[in-house]
């Protein structure tokens, strides 16, 4: 009976977050690389915090929106993750997040002004703060120093204006099967940034109704694809892209707009004859004298807590331990994934490397894209429209009037809950 009755104990320790040798076990998803390397990190938390025991569960990137989907519905989900910090809005849509607000406050949690304000920002849904920015990324240009200085025109460029005749005196030098710039035509990113960048909403009416159509967005657009029409960008698609590398060691193309996991592939995969002609450099703004450099996309991952979290208060220590300065830094080290902490660039070097240095100018200017769980389907359809305009198949007009109107399809169950809340 004794042997039944300790049995049972140790069951119920178990399913309440025990490991079974008296420490308090935290399960600890994470995607990726990410989910490989973090278990570095694991052995010295486990030191200074002897009580407690990390269970890293690592997850393909392809598998973990719907993964976190399964566990919410099946209420398995793990007690902290990593999660995409456009994702953030979904889930708390769902009511599977934990506020961190008053966990900040009672353990003097003091990321929030070492932080970057956009990034910071992407954590914040409805004034309440969801998730610890854990490593960013942003877009911004790299760039063949050689072909931009043989222009003779200033660089980096400090509007659209004088971006695109850098860009125009790079086709003229180059030749017709030579370009300015790689836009992959199916990428939303590009067309999102630039209406960022000129003050353009994106959503309206609290994000109940699309506004694609507004001047702001119609003239970024309108920018963006003049690229093509000038013959500046080559009309490829991800598919068509053979070899980014390649062509752009070859001279196809002088400059991409992408993030840091490129610091490393451009270090490793660019021949040796081709490391001292390659630099980044941040986005211009639409006007000379605006705000330099120009917005770009707040991206990167956070650490969140779930709200049914079996071991809530040794989860919140290990994710306040992730968002430690030095163990950024060490992160860093490890994936090459760019601190969410201005101090952990630092502490790593990065404000120091000219690769890097522009991050940090351009982590300064970085904007959320709208906080709505239906926002990756949205962005979808905007690649889509500047795709149809692009090939032939609608003027801008009638592309920009049928976006906003699948948007607000989109968005019909949105409103309806909004609508539903306001009348109580």
């Amino acid at each position: 009976m004794r042997a039944r009755w300790g049995l049972f104990l140790l069951l119920l320790l178990s399913g309440c977050g025990g490991s079974g040798d008296g420490r308090t076990t935290v399960r600890f998803w994470a995607f990726g690389r990410e989910g490989e390397v973090v278990r570095a990190l694991v052995p010295a938390f486990e030191q200074r915090h002897p009580d407690i025991r990390i269970e890293v569960q690592q997850v393909p990137w392809t598998a973990a929106h719907e993964k976190l989907l399964t566990a919410f519905v099946g209420r398995s989900t793990p007690d902290a993750a990593q999660l995409g910090n456009t994702w953030i809005p979904e889930f708390v849509a769902l009511g599977a997040l934990a506020p961190l607000d008053e966990r900040m406050a009672l353990s003097g949690f003091a990321g929030r002004t070492d932080s970057f304000a956009g990034i910071w920002d992407t954590n914040v849904v409805d004034g309440t703060t969801w998730g610890l920015p854990w490593y960013v990324d942003t877009r911004l240009l790299f760039y063949r120093t050689d072909l931009v200085a043989a222009t003779g025109l200033p660089w980096p460029p400090r509007s659209w204006a004088a971006w695109r005749a850098v860009m125009q005196r790079i086709k003229e030098q180059g030749g017709a099967n030579r370009f300015a710039i790689l836009l992959p035509i199916d990428e939303w990113t590009q067309p999102v940034v630039f209406g960022l960048q000129n003050r353009a909403g994106l959503l309206a009416d609290g994000g109940r109704r699309g506004a694609f159509r507004d001047p702001q967005f119609r003239k970024a657009m309108a920018f963006y694809l003049d690229l093509y029409t000038a013959k500046l960008a080559p009309s490829l698609d991800l598919q068509g892209v053979a070899n980014l590398y390649q062509q752009l060691a070859e001279g196809y193309f002088a400059m991409v707009i992408t993030g840091p996991w490129n610091l490393g592939e451009f270090r490793k995969r660019l021949p040796p004859e081709m490391q001292d002609r390659w630099a980044t450099a941040p986005l211009p703004p639409p006007e000379e004298g605006g705000d330099y450099p120009g917005l770009s996309l707040a991206g990167g991952a956070s650490l969140v807590l779930f709200k049914e979290a079996r071991s809530p208060e040794a989860a919140w220590t290990w994710l306040q331990y992730l968002a430690e300065p030095e163990q950024q830094a060490r992160f860093y080290a490890l994936s090459g994934d760019l601190p969410a902490r201005r101090s952990a660039w630092t502490l790593a070097g990065l404000a120091d490397d000219p690769r890097t240095a522009p991050f940090l100018t351009q982590l300064g200017q970085v904007a959320a894209t709208p906080k709505v769980p239906e926002w990756e389907q949205i962005a979808t359809r905007v690649a889509e429209c500047a795709e149809q305009v692009m090939r032939g198949g609608k003027d801008l007009d009638t592309a920009l009037a049928d976006l906003d109107a699948d948007v607000d399809r989109m968005l019909e169950k949105r409103r309806w809950m909004l609508d539903q809340e306001a009348r109580r």
